[in-house]
């Protein structure tokens, strides 16, 4: 895993994105401290953006921390805002750069509260649990509402359906940082450089 990581930062891909997975808050399990430790001693440099899915995000903060993440993310679904603003606080403290997600049901007006003490919204543009799936429209629209309200110094990221073809609306709609796993890992390694350029808007078109 770490050399396929490595590969695509050499494609030009910005950070590493970890999903977490507690197997209750969404229906799969995946990586826990371990890998994002060994991810961090493969490559010293890179940015882990480690997306916690799971029930009780306070639990794991501490142990991601320690394993060299460079962000935390976890769900406004998963606490209320004066939760969710203590845990950025929290996350802070630990030298980790906080950030707050919404699933496609939860109405985006609910991370208004906590959006002052975030370094990053995540707009979940299909329902967590498993790659692969369809991109939903209306996390454009969710995406438009949090540029008109976040500051220069914020970002917004997207994260499900990301492909060459839903990419460019994503862009359009305010998203500076964009999620993509089927659309790059499973395709052969030698189109990785030109996928990537095709995601971030540098290339004319869909790479052949």
């Amino acid at each position: 895993m770490g050399e396929q990581c490595r590969l695509a930062l050499e494609g030009g891909a910005d950070l590493l994105h970890l999903d977490v997975m507690d197997g209750h808050f969404v229906p799969n399990l995946t990586m826990g401290p371990q890998l994002c430790a060994d991810l961090r001693r493969a490559l010293p440099e890179a940015f882990l953006d480690v997306h916690l899915m799971v029930t009780d995000p306070g639990m794991f903060v501490e142990a991601f921390a320690k394993a060299g993440a460079s962000s935390i993310s976890f769900h406004s679904e998963a606490l209320d805002a004066p939760g969710a603003i203590e845990l950025c606080a929290r996350i802070r403290s630990l030298g980790v750069s906080p950030a707050i997600v919404v699933n496609p049901p939860t109405p985006v007006e609910q991370l208004e509260p906590v959006l002052e003490h975030v370094d990053m919204a995540l707009v979940m543009s299909v329902n967590p649990g498993f790659g692969g799936q369809a991109f939903i429209e209306d996390s454009l629209r969710k995406t438009a509402w949090l540029r008109e309200r976040v500051r220069p110094d914020q970002r917004i990221e997207m994260d499900g359906g990301i492909s060459p073809e839903t990419a460019p609306r994503a862009r359009e709609a305010g998203c500076d940082v964009l999620v993509a796993g089927s659309a790059v890992f499973r395709q052969p390694q030698g189109r990785w450089s030109d996928l990537i350029r095709d995601l971030r808007g540098e290339s004319d078109g869909v790479s052949k």
